[in-house]
This record gives structure tokens, C-alpha cells and sequence, in this order.
């Protein structure tokens, strides 16, 4: 009897836990700022901290927020601060050179012939792009590699290279105009 007595009062005080919790869940609700999930659509997803921070999603924040300019982004280029500046309202700013220069679109090759397995490119990838084991050869999962050079430092035996991703069919976009168009009234 007491065994049964036991056991109802642990579910009862399970339900009373889990409605208080989740009246909590939705009285607390934070809402994100739509602006940042915008910002952030536009951003190349790196990952790659060029812009002075630890990925794209704290610069889409700073952007939003108006602690950083929109010209920070070189994998993004003269095309993603055009996006930005239509997004956001504001006049087109040139890319940054402090903080790098645009570069066309790459992907990290691992020399796996001489690559010693010392898992330090494993490390320093922000996208989880290589893949291997210690002491074995490591390899880059070319889909998911982002071309942000982050694993190039790291290594100690330079077997990491940047091949330049050529255009196709599927990969080619279509540019802003190079001359701006004026209406005349």
C-alpha cells in the first residue's frame, strides 16, 4: 500500500513540476530579433572570425544592433555589403581592408600523403569540414568546407592547400550591375 502511495505522489509531483515549467517556458519566452536572422541569411557562413567576430551569427548581432559596420565580411564581398545596405537602408560601403580582401570561392585540400595526423586542422575548423583520427591521415568533406583558411596556420606540415572552387552550372550567381542605373524624372 505504501509502495502504491509512493509512487502516486512522484507522479503527482512530476505533472505539478512539468506545468509549472512549462507555464515558466512560455511567460519567459525571448524572441529573437527577426533583423539578425535576416542579416545572418545574408552573411556566407564561414565562420571564419575575419570580421572581428567569433562567427556570423555575433556579427549579424552586431550589425543589428549597430556596433559594427556592414563592409566587415571579406567572404562575403562588394556583393554581400550590397545585400546589406539594401536590407538595412543604408548607402554602399566599399569591403573593409583591414579586414581582409575578397578572394573567389575555395576549399581545403589535405595532401594526404603527408599529412602526419596531429587532429590540429580538426581543431581549428569551425565547420567540422575534415574528418580523421589522431595519428591517421585526415581528409576534408569538400561539401561543408567553407574555404575560411583557418586550418592552414595550424598545421605543422603544410599539407593543407586552397584550390579556387571553378564555376558551374549549379554554383554560378548572378552579379549586381556594375554601372548604377539612375531615374530621371
Amino acid at each position: 500500500m505504501s509502495f502504491l502511495l509512493a509512487v502516486a505522489l512522484m507522479a503527482l509531483l512530476a505533472i505539478l513540476l512539468g506545468a509549472v515549467l512549462g507555464w515558466a517556458a512560455i511567460k519567459y519566452k525571448v524572441d529573437e530579433d527577426p533583423l539578425v536572422d535576416k542579416i545572418d541569411a545574408i552573411l556566407p557562413q564561414t565562420q571564419c572570425g575575419q570580421c572581428g567576430y567569433p562567427g556570423c551569427k555575433p556579427y549579424a548581432t552586431a550589425i543589428a544592433d549597430g556596433e559594427a559596420d556592414i563592409n566587415q565580411c571579406p567572404p562575403g564581398g562588394d556583393d554581400g555589403v550590397r545585400k546589406l545596405a539594401d536590407l538595412l537602408g543604408v548607402e554602399f560601403k566599399p569591403l573593409n581592408a583591414e579586414n581582409g580582401e575578397e578572394k573567389p570561392k575555395s576549399v581545403a585540400i589535405i595532401d594526404e600523403n603527408t599529412c602526419i595526423g596531429c587532429t590540429l586542422c580538426i581543431q581549428a575548423c569551425p565547420v567540422d569540414a575534415i574528418v580523421g583520427a589522431a595519428k591517421h591521415m585526415h581528409t576534408i568533406i569538400e561539401s561543408e568546407c567553407t574555404g575560411c583558411e583557418l586550418c592552414l596556420a595550424p598545421c605543422p606540415v603544410d599539407c593543407i592547400s586552397m584550390v579556387t572552387v571553378g564555376e558551374t552550372v549549379q554554383s554560378w550567381k548572378w552579379r549586381y550591375p556594375v554601372i548604377q542605373l539612375k531615374v530621371t524624372a
